[in-house]
């Protein structure tokens, strides 16, 4: 953008588009795309985006792995970065209520009390370790699906794109769930509750079945839905609206706008599936606290808005949407970092 961008408008006009390929000609014009393709793949600690395809070069050349290896990486870091943030929303989520109204500064406060400084990393272990399988998965799937829809074609339609990314997102998370339920449990826990992971996974089995492993299955899957949904459709509306009104002689809003239109979609899309994200949470939490009745996800929505209202629904929503930037931030630079490490080429 930088090496094209010749008036300093932060936004590629036609003219500087041509000049720049003609005075600095390439030898292949997709390698263009494959920078582009490659490096809008982010992690904001919630759900790895599922990969873009893959070239025959890159894949006889094993640039593949090292393009999944670097988001891994990524995703690893930014969420460790952020990890206190993210156990803050499981606990604001779990415990606040109108009678214990836990605050940012509080739920810190109380955390450190509990258990010291590194309690506010509880659960961050297998929050890392289920980027591998996760990524994995979905990147099988998603070559799988692809190939059983039957398309002989190198890039697919974006009918195609969202139905196989939808399918292989909904295989690998069904296949990690119960990471998912771990990871709740952990940052639930208190101090010398249990021993680690496995510890905690064993008494899980004991006391309550292979069942409670997937426990908030159901809201966790309904919420991809108008998550991904709404993110698509209020970013594709506002980018339009802003190219009606604004745009003269250009079909480049430019990198603030993009950005802006993003960053309205995705706080949109978290709006709508936060309610469900919520409940799936208190369901993977219900047997961690003795003697706790067994609740259905719509017997749970009645309880939360017949005993906190409208706004229970949003617990813990602050630390989430305060995570958002510094993981995509942290991601990012990492993500850089660790492709040049690898040996990626960047194009």
């Amino acid at each position: 953008l930088f090496s094209m961008d010749k008036n300093g408008t932060m936004t590629i006009d036609w003219n500087e588009w041509r000049d720049y390929h003609l005075l600095h000609p390439v030898e292949n014009i997709p390698e263009i795309i494959l920078y582009w393709k490659h490096s809008t793949i982010f992690d904001v600690g919630e759900n790895l985006t599922v990969p873009d395809e893959f070239t025959v070069e890159e894949r006889q050349t094993g640039m593949w792995w090292r393009h999944l290896v670097a988001g891994g990486g990524a995703g690893a870091v930014s969420r460790t970065c952020t990890a206190p943030l993210d156990r803050l929303k499981v606990l604001m989520q779990v415990h606040a209520s109108r009678s214990n109204n836990m605050c940012i500064v509080g739920g810190f406060t109380q955390m450190i009390r509990e258990g010291g400084p590194r309690s506010l990393w509880r659960g961050n272990g297998i929050n890392v370790l289920k980027i591998a399988p996760e990524s994995a998965i979905k990147f099988m799937a998603y070559e799988q699906i692809k190939r059983f829809i039957g398309t002989d074609q190198e890039m697919l339609r974006i009918h195609e794109r969202l139905l196989a990314g939808s399918l292989a997102g909904a295989i690998a998370q069904s296949s990690i769930y119960p990471m998912e339920v771990l990871k709740t449990r952990m940052a639930l826990r208190k101090t010398g509750q249990y021993s680690g992971m496995l510890d905690c996974a064993k008494n899980i089995l004991a006391k309550e079945g292979m069942a409670a492993f997937y426990k908030g299955y159901i809201p966790n899957m309904l919420g991809i839905i108008p998550y991904a949904g709404i993110d698509l459709a209020v970013y594709e509306t506002l980018k339009n609206t802003w190219l009606q009104r604004y745009a003269v002689n250009s079909a480049d809003p430019g990198v603030f706008v993009l950005l802006a239109c993003g960053t309205i979609s995705s706080t949109c899309g978290q709006l709508a599936s936060y309610p469900l994200a919520l409940v799936r949470t208190r369901m993977q939490a219900q047997a961690s606290v003795e003697g706790a009745p067994e609740v259905t996800m719509r017997g749970l929505f009645k309880h939360i808005l017949k005993t906190e209202g409208a706004f229970g629904l949003y617990r813990g929503l602050a630390p989430n949407f305060m995570k958002v930037i510094p993981a995509v931030s942290i991601s990012y630079v990492v993500y850089e970092n660790l492709k040049m490490t690898l040996g990626v080429d960047s194009r």
